[in-house]
């Protein structure tokens, strides 16, 4: 990291825009792949964007845009990281057969077989299982073999495992795992590795065997324990190991792993904070040395003892103060999303239900005929009534071809009779299928987040946790607490 700051400054004293770019580049590449810091590694790629968005250099800038979309993908934006991939393959791809100079195909096959790697994930983790094995085919046929790319292979090969084990495939899957994990533990590529050994564990587990069940998952708290990081994906590694041990009256191993869990969870949530860190990060700093400042001027115990009484103090009230801002607007907006439900709920009362029909042309762009619209906005009107929105993996492709119509007719009818784009309008009728299940039905108050979010047609409980926030500005595990209190409150009274 200090030769990477050193790096800027004698970028910056260049003047050259691509010399700046390429050094914040390095050092965001530090947090991210070294330090796996990717709210750090994410200010570093963004300021790296404003000296090469202009840039001659598109290789740069591509190497750029690949690492913004490595920290979308971890923070659960699946489909927008899937976008950046997919850029990035065309991009890469262009470059690595042709009469170019051999370090260009050699950094340009490392940029596309990368960019496959990552695209492949987003594929299997929107639960795309057919895209996912389609691009494996491809990499099968791209990566040279040389012991260069040798990292690479094993990337694929762990992805192979991964869709053997989502195929079933326990026993496959584990014999991919395996193959993979010499040359990811050599370059100290904790997160896949920990990856690894989870989904040995669940392959294990699926297998009975349930010692080398627990075994893997006990490497996968080692690894964190000397990391501090661990994928979203992975937190359920814990439950398990907690599951084992409470089932075995092992008191001492489920107290420990519950309290990794905790640990787990912080680390999970720091990455998802909105509130920059650097406020912390700056008082932290100016707290230690006027400690040190004052262990210097003094060797007096009575005032180490008033210091250190004041900063628990002082510590404690910045705690409750945010606890309870944090509270107060959690209540605040758990009040909005209930007018908000009553208003949609009336709504639903006294409007009858009624066949969709097509309005004036002149208020909307559509560009065909309006009989085509009309049969769209009423497979549309089924399609709701149906809850087709609840199916997983659901594309503009699929339902397109549900509707025996195209993308583009689809695409535009949409736009424009439910005011946003396919994804969004579909995440809209998921996250409001959800919220109503949430605060009528008891039994969907004891499901954990995950569930609910596949129940919901999320492929993922990262991305509907987020995309829950958004619209209705709590997340969906205080709005379970808020409706559960406010029974009680009720029955109390």
């Amino acid at each position: 990291m200090a030769y990477a700051d050193s790096c800027i400054i004698a970028a910056k004293n260049s003047e050259k825009n691509d010399l700046i770019g390429d050094a914040y580049l390095s050092k965001g590449a530090i947090y991210y792949f070294n330090q796996r810091k990717f709210q750090y590694a994410l200010e570093e790629y963004l300021k790296a964007y404003e000296y090469l968005k202009d840039s001659k250099n598109e290789f740069l800038k591509y190497q750029n845009i690949y690492h913004i979309g490595v920290v979308k993908s971890y923070l659960g934006y699946y489909d927008e990281a899937l976008n950046i991939f997919n850029e990035c393959i065309e991009f890469f791809e262009a470059k690595i057969d042709g009469d170019f100079n051999k370090n260009i195909i050699f950094n340009n096959t490392k940029g596309y077989l990368n960019s496959l790697h990552q695209a492949i994930i987003c594929y299997q983790m929107l639960g795309e299982n057919e895209q996912a094995n389609r691009l494996l085919n491809v990499a099968e046929t791209k990566i040279p073999k040389t012991k260069d790319f040798n990292l690479e292979k094993s990337y694929f090969t762990k992805s192979l495992g991964v869709s053997e084990f989502k195929n079933k495939n326990y026993t496959k899957a584990i014999q991919y795992f395996d193959q993979a994990l010499p040359e990811l533990i050599k370059v100290n590529d904790f997160t896949w590795v920990s990856y690894i050994y989870f989904y040995k564990g669940k392959s294990y587990e699926l297998l009975g065997n349930l010692n080398l069940e627990v075994e893997n998952y006990r490497k996968v708290d080692s690894i964190f324990n000397k990391n501090k990081f661990i994928l979203p994906e992975l937190r359920s590694n814990y439950e398990e190991l907690i599951g084992y041990y409470r089932k075995e009256n092992n008191h001492k191993e489920e107290l420990y792993y519950t309290n990794q869990l905790l640990k787990v969870d912080s680390v999970i949530a720091s990455d998802f904070k909105h509130l920059s860190t650097r406020v912390y990060k700056e008082y932290d700093t100016k707290m230690l040395l006027e400690t040190k400042e004052n262990l210097e001027k003094t060797n007096s115990y009575s005032k180490l003892l008033i210091f250190i009484c004041l900063a628990i103090i002082t510590a404690l009230g910045i705690v409750m103060y945010y606890r309870i801002r944090k509270q107060k607007n959690i209540q605040k907006n758990y009040d909005d999303l209930l007018i908000k439900l009553e208003e949609s709920n009336q709504a639903e009362e006294t409007t009858p239900i009624v066949k969709p029909e097509v309005a004036d042309a002149g208020d909307k762009n559509i560009k065909f005929d309006s009989s085509i619209v009309e049969k769209l906005l009423n497979d549309i009107h089924i399609f709701e009534n149906k809850q087709g929105y609840l199916e997983q993996g659901l594309t503009l492709k699929k339902l397109s071809e549900q509707f025996k119509t195209n993308t583009s007719y689809l695409s535009q009818v949409i736009n424009e009779y439910k005011g946003s784009n396919f994804n969004t309008y579909i995440n809209i009728l998921r996250i409001n299928y959800a919220t109503q299940k949430i605060y009528h039905d008891k039994e969907w108050r004891k499901y954990s987040i995950e569930h609910i979010a596949s129940a919901a047609g999320f492929s993922n409980r990262q991305s509907f946790s987020n995309i829950f926030l958004e619209q209705n500005g709590i997340r969906p595990a205080d709005f379970i607490k808020k409706r559960i209190k406010e029974l009680e409150d009720q029955n109390l009274s």
